[in-house]
């Protein structure tokens, strides 16, 4: 008996790492001080001394049941792009620069050519957000999994001047709510979409005139990552008051948690169309208005609080960044919380 007749393939292990480096070497960014394949990675903070108080800030997030469709549908290259935005898209939501990435990957049998797909994935993700992917750990553990099923983490750092940390304390009365577009469902509420649609090959291959696309692609089009625009909107000398990432829970759960004590979030449900996606779930899953909202994105996956007289720069800073925004509310006086009207 050995490790490979046990169900552990050491050599698969290695194999996988030689074929993700070509994916991690395009994320590269000069502070990194180690080579892939060591017991950690190393990231020089030198280029941060000028900050007056560089803060770390951190982000730890999975993909969730959302891998099951990349089960059915055999793709498994954009999981990891869901990955990365999950984890740095909570970290610019305070302001910060993503500065590194390590991934756990943890599968039933360790496939190279799957892996290093996986990770480039995650490296587009990376890639996108300017983050490093310095490290990481795939996990072969048969008979823990499926040997066709894996599992998808991560863990992200970045960087942040104190004083340039957005924490909603400056939200006040007349402030206007700004959404950034989502790219569909992103990573969040898919236990619900997996009861709604049958998670099969043919379910999911059907093209929908309203969805421009496949249903199966259109529930894997991967999380927006928002690091590139928030950081445009900051060197437009904009002043982001508070900033909401909208994951599980919807609007109902992650609005309030930008506001602070005595300030509403009003937003107007009719204030941008919601994407047919989430029309079609509705619909198909008999679900009530109120639980979508409580549940998904609905079409917006950042809401931004900030100044009126700061709208249009905002706006403007955004479109830049090739992202579409609505102005879909404000805020007043009032109990902490959110009103959908």
């Amino acid at each position: 008996m050995d490790y490979k007749n046990a169900g552990v393939d050491i050599e698969a292990g290695y194999k996988s790492v030689e074929l993700m480096k070509e994916h991690i070497k395009k994320t590269m960014r000069p502070e990194v001080l180690t080579n892939i394949g060591g017991f950690s990675g190393a990231f020089s903070m030198e280029k941060f001394k000028n900050m007056e108080k560089p803060t770390l800030v951190s982000g730890t997030d999975g993909v969730g049941t959302k891998l099951k469709l990349a089960f059915v549908m055999d793709k498994h290259d954009t999981v990891g792009i869901d990955c990365v935005a999950m984890c740095v898209n909570d970290i610019a939501c305070a302001g910060g620069e993503p500065l590194f990435f390590l991934d756990y990957i943890a599968c039933g049998k360790n496939i190279p050519e799957k892996i290093a797909t996986i990770v480039s994935g995650v490296a587009d993700g990376c890639t996108q957000s300017d983050a490093a992917l310095i490290g990481g750990e795939t996990a072969e553990m048969p008979g823990f999994y499926p040997e066709d099923e894996y599992d998808l983490a991560g863990f992200a750092v970045g960087v942040v001047d104190e004083k340039d940390l957005i924490t909603g304390a400056d939200i006040k009365d007349q402030d206007i709510l700004i959404g950034i577009a989502s790219s569909g469902v992103h990573s969040n509420g898919f236990s619900l979409v997996r009861k709604v649609f049958k998670m099969e090959k043919e379910v999911l291959d059907k093209y929908y005139d309203e969805l421009g696309t496949t249903l199966g692609e259109a529930l894997l089009a991967p999380t927006k990552i928002y690091v590139k625009t928030l950081k445009n909107i900051k060197e437009a000398g904009v002043k982001i008051k508070g900033c909401s990432h909208i994951t599980g829970g919807g609007f109902y759960e992650n609005v309030p948690r930008m506001l602070p004590e005595g300030a509403h979030a009003v937003i107007k449900k009719d204030s941008y169309e919601v994407p047919a996606l989430f029309r079609m779930l509705a619909k198909e899953g008999n679900i009530e208005e109120k639980m979508m909202y409580n549940t998904y994105n609905m079409g917006i996956g950042m809401v931004l609080a900030v100044d009126p007289k700061d709208v249009d720069k905002t706006r403007e800073a955004i479109s830049a960044a090739g992202e579409t925004s609505y102005v879909i509310g404000h805020i007043e006086n009032g109990e902490k919380g959110v009103t959908l009207c």
